[in-house]
């Protein structure tokens, strides 16, 4: 993507990594937590001296998927606020359902794979981030259910979100 202006195109949805849709955040400050290790707390509102009680942790999207416009193929990463939008649920909701369902990350994917959008992409803030982030992201087929509708009718269950 040349220059700095972020760009908006048609795209479709080629593959979506389904291994890691998700990351912990401090729930009070949203500065991210270690992964391997889910009782850490937030070092930043612990120590804070107007916080004397410790903070909880919540989940967050990150996204990476691989998107097609009609000239060229690009890696994007999808964050929480246009995740929701893919997904039709919290990351939190999400990372329960699939704890009673434990493919659903991957018949997500699938069922998004094809899928297409109009998405607005940029240059990412940080300097050692290597994929475009999608800023925008709008459903184009007039029948589009966020990815948790349709997996709640294929186990048939609404537990979960």
């Amino acid at each position: 993507m040349e220059g700095e202006k972020p760009k908006t195109l048609v795209c479709t949805v080629l593959a979506i990594n389904h291994t890691n849709l998700c990351y912990s955040v401090c729930a009070v400050c949203e500065r991210t937590l270690p992964d391997n290790d889910p009782t850490s707390l937030c070092k930043f509102c612990n120590f804070n001296a107007f916080n004397s009680v410790s903070s909880a942790s919540k989940r967050l999207f990150r996204v990476l998927m691989s998107i097609a416009s009609d000239t060229k193929v690009f890696t994007v990463i999808c964050f929480d606020r246009m995740a929701k939008v893919i997904f039709g649920c919290s990351a939190d909701e999400f990372f329960d359902f699939a704890k009673l369902h434990p493919f659903a990350a991957v018949s997500a994917s699938r069922i998004l794979e094809g899928e297409m959008f109009k998405m607005t992409l940029s240059k990412p803030r940080n300097g050692n981030a290597q994929h475009l982030r999608v800023v925008s992201v709008v459903p184009l087929r007039t029948g589009f259910q966020p990815a948790i509708e349709t997996l709640r009718k294929l186990y048939g269950k609404r537990v979960g979100c």
